[in-house]
């Protein structure tokens, strides 16, 4: 944490009303309980193309937290099993980020790294980005209660979309918040005012 920020726990439940996102600040803790859909580059390009044909989605992106996420998944008796979950870097899906949050109503996105220079546009959606902390794919999947479904397996494991239920999914530091504050951002700053050379 830097200066001048304070570190809250957060619970919340999906689907997530917006007015519910106001009290949290960035570098707070969130955990997650309820549905989360999964979505790397592919599947951000196919929910574009449904949803410009005016298409619907086999999943509800209403309210809901979408996870920048390539699972290690396996097939058994009854269904599915979620060996790794594990955060993709969120930078790759920042150019189709602006779209997807215009066509649809997600209160949250999980990924890791941050997604630069899109502080406004989460403020204007009053969407949340939260950071996953990197190398806890296990951690990740023993949260995971279920497989709810997967769709456009086509694509493959990584790349298809998957539903999973979830409880108490984290820890989760909000990175930015639904005014558009931006921990990353702010971090960085920081860091160059204390470590810039001397002139």
């Amino acid at each position: 944490m830097i200066e001048g920020d304070y570190k809250v726990e957060h619970h919340l439940r999906t689907p997530i009303r917006k007015n519910s996102l106001t009290r949290l600040s960035t570098g707070d803790l969130l955990y997650i309980s309820g549905r989360i859909v999964t979505a790397r580059d592919e599947a951000h390009r196919r929910i574009l193309e449904v949803l410009s044909h005016g298409e619907r989605l086999p999943f509800n992106l209403a309210g809901g937290v979408l996870y920048h996420c390539g699972p290690l998944v396996r097939k058994n008796d009854t269904g599915w099993t979620v060996v790794s979950a594990g955060p993709t870097t969120s930078e790759r899906m920042t150019g189709l980020t602006p779209e997807l949050l215009e066509r649809t109503s997600l209160s949250g996105i999980i990924g890791k790294g941050g997604m630069k220079g899109l502080g406004d546009l989460f403020r204007k959606k009053r969407c949340i980005y939260l950071a996953y902390p990197g190398g806890c794919a296990a951690l990740a999947a023993e949260r995971i209660t279920r497989v709810a479904g997967v769709h456009w397996i086509d694509l493959g494991m990584a790349e298809a979309v998957w539903e999973f239920e979830v409880d108490r999914f984290g820890p989760l530091i909000v990175g930015i918040d639904s005014q558009g504050r931006d921990l990353y951002e702010k971090v960085l700053k920081r860091s160059r005012e204390r470590y810039s050379p001397p002139r």
